[in-house]
């Protein structure tokens, strides 16, 4: 079955003051390979673009097996799963060698990039012939992340050029980075990700700004960037001590 297979190699500039693989960077590196396949499938962003379409992440959730350091060799495998009504499901899994590193599940909308507004799939996969894997990279369903109820202001930004992708707004694993600048250094230092769940709310533009709260049950942390009260992007992270 359909597998698209691609290597990276870590640079200096995608690790974090602990020499592990920035979040930011493991989704990069994922969007990569899953923009690629999507290419090589025939339904990527130069064969749809033109018809005013556009795919957006709406999902991820991600678990990181163990620290990826500096100067590794990484091997992502992807491929979708069949297009279901509004959702297109990517799943990806990374190897270092034999070993799997990590593993991750993401949902795609696709959208009119005039409006936005959400797509139904059969606008593309209409008659679609094509052979899917019905295989998950990792077993996971539970995509809703509630409203933070409470939570403290940990980090705020304003949106500037440099986060903006070719559809004019954050990219999706800039976000990553807020997420994470929402801790100190002191309570990163002897932490790892063990998991990360994002969701996507509303799409943030330049010179707003962005506000992340930040609570935690024990177990998760749980964040959410709002812009004047109104959310944008959720996370649940979860660590494991190194």
């Amino acid at each position: 079955m359909y597998k698209n297979i691609r290597d990276y190699q870590i640079r200096y500039t995608d690790v974090d003051f602990k020499d592990e693989l920035k979040l930011s960077s493991l989704l990069s590196v994922l969007e990569e390979s899953a923009c690629y396949s999507a290419d090589e499938l025939g339904f990527g962003y130069k064969d749809i673009a033109p018809r005013g379409i556009g795919f957006i992440l709406a999902n991820w959730y991600v678990e990181i097996y163990r620290p990826i350091k500096l100067e590794e060799k990484l091997t992502v495998h992807t491929w979708p799963l069949k297009p279901k009504n509004t959702i297109v499901f990517r799943e990806l899994e990374v190897y270092s060698g034999d070993e799997k590193v990590c593993a991750a599940t993401t949902r795609w909308c696709m959208v009119d990039l005039k409006t936005f507004s959400i797509l139904p799939t059969s606008v593309i996969f209409e008659g679609d012939t094509r052979e899917y894997n019905d295989f998950r990279a990792v077993d996971f369903n539970s995509w809703r992340l509630a409203p933070m109820k409470d939570g403290e202001k940990k980090y705020e930004k304003f949106v500037s050029p440099s986060d903006y992708d070719h559809y004019f707004h954050v990219n999706n694993t800039k976000y990553a980075d807020i997420c994470l600048d929402a801790f100190s250094v002191d309570e990163l230092k002897d932490k790892s990700l063990e998991s990360v769940q994002i969701t996507y709310v509303k799409q943030c533009k330049y010179g707003e700004k962005l506000e992340v709260y930040r609570s935690s049950d024990g177990e998760y942390y749980y964040l959410e960037g709002r812009v004047e009260g109104e959310p944008r992007v959720r996370f649940k992270v979860k660590f494991r001590n190194i």
